[in-house]
């Protein structure tokens, strides 16, 4: 999305200010569910995953791997996000085989830590599962 001319006045520079910074990511945080359908469809997991822990009354290792997948994924998913903005302003959306590379690679990063993600998941919940089924 181009900036007009009064975002180019007003983000000219690092911000001092605290409040503006906290802002602007607010701002980058709705920008990505708006624009993301990946981060949506992660988000939907993360809380399916979440009721889930609840119900099965997780300990705190098990929360900790838990949370630590699922903003590691939702991270991910914004980085890939920012490359593939990146790759696109300076290809101006045109086909370039590097760039093709690379957001490939960044959607490989995405791949692996929702994978990831998967297993822990896997580790964790399936015994618990399992044991609601034999008993």
């Amino acid at each position: 999305m181009p900036m007009d001319s009064n975002d180019k006045k007003n983000n000219v520079g690092k911000s001092k200010n605290l409040i503006r910074s906290v802002e602007f990511a607010i701002t980058g945080v709705k920008t990505v569910y708006k624009d993301e359908r990946n981060i949506r469809i992660h988000t939907v997991c993360a809380i399916l995953v979440i009721f889930l822990g609840l119900l099965l009354r997780l300990n705190r290792w098990e929360w900790l791997w838990i949370v630590l997948c699922i903003f590691l994924t939702l991270l991910m998913e914004i980085i890939n996000t920012i490359f593939e903005n990146v790759v696109d302003m300076v290809t101006d959306k045109h086909f370039h085989p590097l760039g093709k590379k690379i957001k490939d690679v960044a959607a490989a990063a995405v791949l692996f830590t929702a994978v990831f993600s998967i297993i822990i998941g896997a580790i964790i919940f399936l015994p618990k599962i399992f044991q609601l089924i034999i008993h």
